[in-house]
């Protein structure tokens, strides 16, 4: 069966590709996942313009595969057509243009004919922008002044309320402008968008898309209790990501009482990498140590009820663009740079290898805990609150 996109990608991959870009995984992270480079899924992402394409179905009357292989065989055999429809109940006409349709060499192929059958079938259903060229043109002068899909949309039902065939969806536009195979609107149009996007970026479908700090149900920061505040009993985190090259990540945690330090190795940023990793790690430890978890407003703790509901630990919130106020982890990040250098790939870093990085530091005498380590400090708080 002929493929569409990227050569060498299996259906299966194509599946995965899509299930990410859903969930607003980068490029990157999910040319990881699949074992592919980025200008793959690229290639394979504006192809359909950053749409999911809808699956394909056999229609039910068409002919099956196993019908095509009793043809050829019926063929073979000498059957007339009359004789093969009618093992088959199907119309003579059916297997008439069947076998007229595929028949290449004067032999009937099962496997090409049914190969070619489901080519023939890909072609889509002309849009109403297509068949309509006064919609057409009202469409592009509107994107070339700059008037975005949804607005185009609205303005076409209130100008003609009556004319049902100049009404157009503004997803519609955004397939035609973004689906260029479909050959309705010039590509050149899409520079008139705000986004100036090659390809379709659905806020319903890619977390990417919503802006930085809207975190569904997250509490506040400012709802921390004063203990966490003056870091009076351990067991309360902080958290980040730092970044290194090719878009790979490593994620930090710090205990506020005590500075230990834990390390955790993520394979992609999107948030289901990010909570199965922390999750896993924050279940090793006891449970008094389970407190609470601070974070920034990024996106890869989205699903920040599936980590509390695993480890039974809280998550909250900074406010946007406020780092500060997980100084703590901001201050631990900055010596990790003496492991992890700006610019260098830190997904070559094993669990173990993480484990050993902070085993380094929190053997290290802090000034601000009067020169005790983090890990003497963690161990005999852990002693006196057991």
């Amino acid at each position: 069966m002929a493929q569409v996109g990227r050569p060498g990608m299996s259906e299966t991959q194509k599946d995965e590709v899509w299930r990410r870009w859903r969930t607003g995984a980068s490029l990157s992270d999910i040319g990881r996942a699949v074992g592919k480079f980025p200008a793959s899924i690229f290639g394979l992402l504006r192809l359909y313009g950053g749409i999911t394409p809808l699956a394909r179905h056999r229609a039910v009357r068409a002919l099956t595969l196993a019908e095509r292989e009793e043809i050829s065989r019926g063929l073979a055999a000498g059957s007339s057509l009359r004789q093969i429809a009618r093992a088959l109940h199907r119309a003579p006409s059916t297997i008439s243009r069947e076998v007229a349709r595929n028949t290449r060499s004067q032999t009937y192929r099962a496997i090409r004919a049914n190969e070619h059958a489901w080519d023939r079938a890909r072609r889509p259903k002309l849009s109403r922008l297509a068949l309509n060229r006064k919609l057409r043109y009202i469409v592009a002068s509107k994107l070339a002044l700059d008037w975005s899909p949804e607005q185009i949309a609205g303005w076409l039902k209130r100008a003609y309320p009556d004319e049902v065939s100049l009404h157009v969806s503004h997803e519609t536009i955004y397939r035609s402008l973004f689906i260029q195979t479909r050959g309705v609107l010039k590509k050149e149009l899409q520079k008139h968008l705000r986004t100036q996007r090659v390809f379709r970026q659905s806020r319903h479908s890619n977390i990417r898309g919503l802006r930085r700090g809207q975190i569904i149900d997250g509490v506040s920061i400012a709802h921390r209790a004063p203990e966490i505040e003056d870091r009076a009993i351990p067991g309360h985190w902080e958290g980040d990501l730092i970044a290194g090259r090719g878009n790979t990540h490593i994620a930090t945690l710090v205990e506020r009482h005590s500075r230990f330090t834990m390390l955790v190795k993520v394979s992609g940023k999107d948030t289901k990498t990010v909570v199965t990793a922390l999750s896993t790690q924050v279940r090793k430890l006891p449970d008094q140590l389970r407190q609470s978890l601070t974070w920034d407003r990024g996106m890869e703790l989205a699903d920040h009820k599936a980590f509390t509901l695993a480890t039974d630990t809280q998550v909250y919130f900074c406010d946007p663009r406020s780092p500060w106020q997980r100084g703590t982890n901001e201050n631990t990040n900055r010596l990790l740079r003496q492991y992890f250098p700006r610019g260098t790939d830190l997904s070559i870093h094993s669990q173990p290898e993480l484990n050993r990085v902070a085993h380094k530091l929190n053997q290290r005498p802090r000034k601000i805990l009067g020169y005790e380590t983090p890990a003497d400090r963690l161990l005999a708080s852990v002693a006196s609150t057991g």
